[in-house]
């Protein structure tokens, strides 16, 4: 990856579970790196990254954060992403990689972020994780660390999650290689895994024990609220209270055509595209193993 020595790249989202490891990865294969983030002074990341202020809500205020910058790693902000994709390409940007969702290869609903880069004429690739192995780090640490517990429902419905270090790893070669222009790829683990497996993953993890206690949606939603933040806001979504993609999963936009079979595949995208098969929810696990202390 020599050519990542050529070029500067712009992270948006930089801060974030996904964008840390893509500035972490481009960084040890030599690009120079430019980090956006709304709050430079707490960015915390290498010393080698320069950090800009900047949000992807408010377009103008990345105009500056894309002058001399070649390539874009794209944190999906629908509202705002024709403006801040005409800014790209106004400033010379060729190539961008944007986050999307597992969720839009099945016709769940469609992503703006995508269509606006897919007609700018720049080379573009979509990034299209399952579900983070990360979303319920939030959610179940507090009790796991409190009291080696978990309260959660759907103990035994499988879920298909990937590591956020295998979706930086694919973002980081569409940024760097050649031969992933025009291509969605979607990402996920290994295999399909349950609530009690990875309940079980992090107790081997920790090397104790940590218990699982299945919950009703509606008093697991009453805990995620009390707990406040990711887990307060995620919580209706999360436990099924309303469903994901509105009115476009219903096709008001066209895209009608759902597969909902998608999103419990095992896909090799991840393998395809950095020559090893993804990480499992126990390596997960033990590379989070310090959040659970």
């Amino acid at each position: 990856m020599n050519e990542g020595t050529q070029m500067r790249i712009l992270v948006t989202g930089a801060t974030g579970i996904v964008g840390r490891h893509v500035v972490d990865r481009l960084v040890r294969a030599g690009a120079d790196v430019r980090a956006l983030t709304r709050n430079p002074a707490e960015a915390n990341l290498p010393p080698q990254v320069e950090v800009v202020e900047g949000d992807l809500t408010a377009p103008a205020s990345v105009a500056a954060a894309l002058e001399g910058v070649e390539r874009v790693y794209l944190f999906s902000v629908e509202e705002s992403a024709r403006e801040v994709v005409a800014l790209a390409a106004q400033a010379g940007v060729r190539r961008i990689v944007v986050l999307s969702a597992a969720s839009v290869t099945a016709g769940l609903h469609t992503n703006p972020v995508e269509r606006a880069v897919e007609e700018s004429g720049l080379e573009w690739t979509h990034v299209r994780p399952c579900g983070f192995m990360t979303n319920l780090l939030q959610i179940w640490a507090p009790s796991i660390r409190a009291e080696r517990v978990v309260r959660y429902p759907f103990a035994d419905e499988p879920m298909n999650l990937v590591h956020e270090a295998d979706i930086a790893a694919v973002a980081v070669a569409a940024l760097l290689e050649d031969g992933h222009h025009g291509r969605a790829y979607t990402l996920t683990g290994p295999g399909l895994v349950t609530i009690r497996e990875q309940v079980a993953a992090i107790g081997d993890a920790l090397g104790e024990p940590v218990r699982y206690e299945e919950v009703t949606r509606e008093l697991a939603r009453e805990l995620m609220k009390a707990q406040g933040g990711f887990a307060a806001e995620s919580a209706d979504l999360m436990l099924g209270f309303v469903e994901y993609g509105g009115d476009a999963a219903k096709g008001a936009d066209g895209y009608a055509d759902q597969d909902w079979s998608a999103l419990m595949r095992v896909w090799p995208d991840v393998e395809q595209v950095t020559g090893r098969p993804p990480r499992s929810y126990a390596e997960w696990a033990r590379d989070h193993v310090a959040d659970f202390r």
